[in-house]
């Protein structure tokens, strides 16, 4: 399953840096994580300083 990120992200970017293959994008006033790109690796929910990534 993919990650998903909630509406408490800050935009700040730090996830998408770490996710190796490139799902994570800057969306509407949030990053959002490519369902069909994602690897699930959790990479992600380590680096979002609000906590905002979670499994789907």
């Amino acid at each position: 399953m993919a990650h998903v990120i909630d509406d408490t992200c800050v935009n700040c970017g730090a996830c998408a840096g770490t996710c190796p293959v490139g799902a994570i994008s800057e969306g509407d006033g949030k990053h959002v994580v490519d369902a069909g790109t994602c690897i699930d690796c959790g990479a992600c929910e380590g680096a979002c300083p609000t906590g905002a990534i979670k499994a789907e």
